[in-house]
């Protein structure tokens, strides 16, 4: 990456980045989309069980992402500021985080997963799958999270293209997987919904045998000689990339898990709900990957520009990619409101779940135009290093607006199940209005 003069070298150089950033993320998803939609095709109760499932997991995946994504910042502030030979040294050491965290929720999950399920009074056919498939999701665990150090490395080195094919070999390998073992083709076991949790956990450990052979052997990442030497564990550094990195996690996750807590609260519902309301967030998780990508490129380009004390810089690009995820966002919404029967139809052909869904995504309009706003300032203020503030506007948006908006609509109105969507689009609103105003004020103040 490098400095960019006009506004057109800024444009051509963020959508440089954005573009592999994008199709990336969507490879990821897409993993999770696919488990969940041809789970669908054997049962309801596999989609239940699936999705709920993934609802667990995804807070728990997305905020130790959000933990270990703090080195993005650090390696995007060397990088503009010439410390390429501090880098190497800062990746081994979080990949001994992502080493000590995955033993952290392995074992958690051991002990917690099961008081979780029996809390949420499922069918038992439901419960059942959910428990199997994270147990077999578990597997992949380890390798996920040291494939995630490594995305972060070469991404922050404004190299995102490399991940977008490395990722893009792993959606034909988890479709194929899946095809083998949801559905029993080719003489292999027809698994269900299990099936899938074993699919993915196949599909981590090829992406990072895959990223970890292009970094030891693929230029120009053999030059960091990132596996040159063994080092020891270093807490001050360990201290450094988590006082970054905790505050996106905590962000992060206080986003994810409300989605988790909505779903126990769906149980009253019955299994149509839950597997109509998994299947629209679903669908929205994988619509909110244009303004994440959007908001990751923001961090990796100010970041930066931050480094190397560019502060206008910085903020034309913050502009740059707020102006471009709204915009695009409009064109999202209106997709979502014309083609709500041909996406519903993706995941199910119940016509009780047909019609929950199609509810369910008249709302989910609303719900991305918000999050259009709120992700690219989040990811320009992890530029910033300024991390507390998504911290707290997340714990706002969901907890003290978020949740007690969706939970008071949904019990005292009659909007029901559909009162927890309009409370998350209420406390998103907020938090992104609080989270521009933090922004333009800490702009002005590196500016002067």
């Amino acid at each position: 990456m490098r400095q960019a003069s006009s506004l057109l070298q800024k444009v051509r150089q963020f959508l440089i980045i954005f573009f592999p950033i994008f199709v990336t993320q969507l490879s990821l998803t897409a993993i999770g989309f696919v488990d969940t939609v041809m789970s669908g095709k054997v049962s309801h109760y596999d989609l239940a069980g699936v999705a709920i499932g993934a609802n667990l997991w995804m807070p728990v995946f997305t905020g130790i992402g959000g933990v270990l994504a703090g080195i993005t910042p650090i390696l995007a502030q060397f990088h503009g500021g010439g410390r390429k030979k501090d880098m190497p040294f800062v990746v081994v050491q979080c990949i001994y985080i992502a080493v000590a965290l995955a033993l952290v929720v392995i074992l958690g999950g051991w002990l917690l997963l099961s008081p979780i399920l029996n809390m949420m009074d499922l069918e038992q056919s439901v419960h059942d799958i959910a428990y199997r498939f994270l147990a077999a999701l578990s597997l992949g665990i380890l390798p996920l999270f040291i494939f995630s150090v490594l995305r972060n490395f070469i991404d922050a080195l404004g190299y995102p293209r490399i991940t977008m094919l490395i990722t893009l070999c792993a959606v034909p390998i988890n479709i194929l997987l899946n095809y083998l073992l949801i559905l029993g083709h080719w003489g292999f076991p027809r698994l269900g919904g299990v099936g899938a949790g074993y699919a993915s956990a196949i599909t981590y450990w090829c992406l990072a045998l895959i990223t970890l052979g292009v970094i030891r052997y693929l230029q120009p990442f053999t030059t960091y000689e990132v596996f040159g030497r063994l080092v020891a564990v270093s807490f001050k550094m360990w201290r450094e990339i988590l006082a970054v990195g905790l505050p996106i996690g905590l962000a992060i996750f206080c986003e994810v898990s409300i989605f988790g807590v909505v779903a126990l609260l769906m149980a009253e519902y019955g299994t149509s709900v839950i597997a109509a309301h998994q299947a629209a967030i679903n669908f929205v998780g994988l619509v909110y990957m244009l303004p994440l990508s959007i908001g990751m490129s923001l961090t990796i380009v100010v970041g930066f520009e931050v480094g190397a004390k560019r502060y206008r810089d910085a903020r034309q690009y913050s502009r740059l990619g707020l102006g471009i995820a709204v915009a695009i966002s409009i064109l999202f919404a209106v997709g979502l409101f014309l083609f709500k029967n041909e996406i519903a139809g993706l995941y199910t052909q119940e016509p009780v779940v047909f019609e929950l869904i199609k509810g369910f995504l008249v709302y989910a309009v609303f719900f991305q135009l918000s999050d259009a706003i709120a992700a690219p300032i989040q990811g320009t203020l992890r530029g910033y290093k300024d991390v507390r503030a998504t911290f707290l506007a997340a714990i706002l948006s969901y907890w003290v607006i978020g949740m007690p908006v969706g939970y008071l609509l949904a019990q005292l109105t009659a909007f029901k199940a559909y009162g927890y969507w309009i409370g998350f689009i209420a406390g998103l609103a907020v938090g992104a209005t609080v989270l521009f105003i933090r922004l333009v004020r800490l702009q002005e103040k590196t500016e002067k």
